[in-house]
């Protein structure tokens, strides 16, 4: 291809003539842009409860020796019993239920027996999903304070879900 110039003279393109792409204004966005990016970045951090449901073919009898500790979320209360009786009703404060009680007295129950691992919640069926969160996480462990450095202590750990019984739900003993 030939190009005429202002003298009438025919001169040959060259690659030299040929506009390079400037790219450096691009790498300085990018050096400037991918850390904010990433330092902007929200981490979530996932944990994960097992569960254990009853079997099917669960018995139903229940054994006078072992203690099987529940927690019934009620529209109105926790109540926190075994299969002896009610341990403890904490009814709610300001309309919301006593989660910071409930900690408390698993911490109390966990001093009495240390070797128990499991607890049981009960559920209404309109239980909202953020009061059984906040249920599991009181049951499960507590923040405290050991050798000058905050650690979660375990509670129960092993946590199994179940419906509460009509007679409880309707007011009566457990």
């Amino acid at each position: 291809m030939r190009k005429t110039n202002r003298s009438g003279r025919r001169r040959q393109m060259r690659d030299d003539d040929i506009p390079e792409l400037n790219v450096t204004p691009f790498m300085n966005l990018m050096i400037v842009l991918v850390p904010v990016l990433l330092l902007s970045l929200v981490f979530t951090h996932t944990t994960v409860i097992e569960l254990e449901f009853p079997a099917a073919e669960a018995s139903s009898e229940v054994s006078s020796e072992v203690l099987h500790l529940e927690v019934s979320i009620l529209s109105d209360e926790l109540v926190i019993g075994d299969n002896r009786g009610v341990v403890k009703r904490l009814p709610r404060i300001n309309g919301e239920h006593d989660f910071l009680g409930l900690n408390l007295t698993m911490q109390a129950i966990k001093q009495r027996m240390p070797g128990k691992r499991d607890a049981m919640i009960l559920l209404e069926p309109a239980t909202g999903y953020q009061a059984l969160v906040f249920v599991m996480d009181s049951v499960r462990s507590y923040d405290t304070v050991q050798a000058g450095e905050a650690i979660q202590a375990e509670l129960f750990p092993n946590m199994s879900l179940g419906d509460v019984p009509v007679l409880l739900a309707q007011g009566g003993p457990l």
